[in-house]
């Protein structure tokens, strides 16, 4: 996708890696938990963003900075979250995120993960 292309509102550093989520990533360091690292980055979703089921070899702890997300965790409602609201996802659950509000919305993503694992696996 070319600079042109771009939706307002996305950051000019951010990598589409799915249709309408974009992300930056900010750091990757290894723990003092054997075998485990960090991986930190921002998140930002289009309105008309699709969601898509996936899981991490590892918890999330989200952060939603601008717009209000939705997530769908695995066995629980529905949760709306808005500027401020943090959410963490357990080990391996499926999970999905979509913005329901009308502007782009922001999440900061950590991620506590088994290094050398796959950050991210889809669920068909």
């Amino acid at each position: 996708m070319s600079t042109k292309d771009r939706p307002a509102g996305i950051s000019p550093t951010a990598v589409e890696s799915a249709p309408g989520l974009w992300r930056v990533d900010l750091q990757r360091h290894d723990l003092s938990i054997p075998g485990r690292e960090v991986i930190q980055a921002r998140v930002e979703f289009t309105p008309d963003s699709p969601p898509f089921k996936h899981f991490h070899p590892g918890e999330e702890i989200i952060c939603v900075l601008q717009g209000t997300l939705e997530y769908r965790l695995e066995g629980q409602p529905p949760t709306v979250c808005n500027p401020g609201d943090a959410l963490t996802v357990p080990y391996g659950v499926h999970h999905e995120a979509r913005n329901v509000g009308d502007g782009v919305a922001v999440e900061l993503a950590t991620y506590v993960v088994e290094k050398g694992k796959p950050l991210l696996t889809k669920v068909e």
